[in-house]
């Protein structure tokens, strides 16, 4: 099926099934053109948490859809491709984190929201990247932490609370991959250019970044800042809602070690427009999950949102 045919039906099977499509930035651009609602993941957890729509279609990872179904028990997700996994998400094994925290039963647990169920089950509260240092400093100041599972956001937010935590040893395969010696010769060539990162990138990349924050922030940045040359280190799916956003600016994606296209997510990539028609056609892959477990989950994303 052609490209507008898929999104003529899209749009139609949308309508017969009372259906809303988030997706992330970090999707392909024509599947960001199809939906209701684009966002970060703090974004997408908010849009979950109040739609009206029987069906949420999620286009994201695994970790996002399941997020939207703790939130929406009475309502059908979907995710167009249940192979879209994380391997952040994948580092931190909830048995594992079980025994992390037995071994230090004093301490509250703060977990990125890129893991999975059981593993935000097991936690105190959940945190995205962008309320990380709020969430941290909502905290007791008496009480230990400890930060799963990305431990270049944990040490980020240590840097800029002040506040000691134990990290996790996680990271995200598209953020660590960034080359400071590419980086610095795209900044040679292309003079005054500003250099925006998210906080999942590896410190000896996020201390060149002239800004550091969220997709979302890192968004708006593009948008307001008065600089008009962009180097991006964050998946580049982001920027075609950059160009969109501002279309007078030059963006150019962070590079990779190496002629890999490594700093594109493998999973986030899974997704395609044509999955997301089969998955409305067909109101499968389902996501679904033991009440138990959803329960334990959504009271600590609930503490979240409620910071947020």
């Amino acid at each position: 099926m052609k490209k507008r045919d898929l999104e003529k039906e899209i749009k139609r099977l949308k309508t017969v099934r009372n259906a809303v499509i988030l997706a992330h930035y970090y999707q392909d651009s024509e599947i960001q053109d199809v939906a209701d609602f684009i966002g970060d993941s703090l974004q997408l957890a908010q849009q979950a948490k109040s739609t009206s729509a029987d069906v949420i279609l999620f286009a994201g990872v695994h970790f996002m859809a399941e997020t939207a179904k703790i939130l929406n028990p009475t309502r059908k997700v979907l995710l167009p491709d249940l192979d879209a996994g994380c391997s952040l998400a994948q580092s931190c094994p909830p048995a594992d984190l079980a025994a992390w925290k037995q071994l230090h039963p004093d301490h509250l647990v703060v977990s990125y929201v890129n893991c999975t169920a059981g593993v935000k089950a097991l936690s105190d509260i959940i945190c995205t990247s962008s309320n990380a240092e709020k969430v941290v400093r909502s905290l007791p100041a008496d009480k230990p932490i400890l930060f799963a599972p990305d431990r270049n956001l944990g040490a980020y937010v240590m840097k800029q609370t002040g506040r000691p935590m134990t990290l996790w040893q996680g990271s995200c395969i598209v953020h660590e991959t960034f080359s400071e010696r590419r980086l610095l010769k795209l900044l040679d060539d292309n003079p005054g250019a500003r250099i925006i990162a998210h906080p999942e990138c590896e410190p000896q990349v996020l201390r060149h970044a002239h800004f550091i924050g969220s997709t979302s922030m890192l968004l708006k940045d593009v948008e307001t800042n008065a600089a008009t040359t962009f180097i991006v280190a964050t998946e580049p799916g982001i920027l075609h809602q950059m160009a969109k956003n501002a279309p007078t600016k030059k963006l150019i994606a962070a590079p990779p070690e190496g002629s890999c296209a490594c700093n594109e997510c493998p999973y986030m990539k899974r997704n395609t427009l044509e999955k997301v028609y089969l998955a409305l056609r067909d109101m499968t892959p389902e996501i679904t999950l033991p009440e138990d477990l959803r329960i334990a989950a959504l009271r600590p994303i609930e503490r979240m949102l409620a910071v947020s």
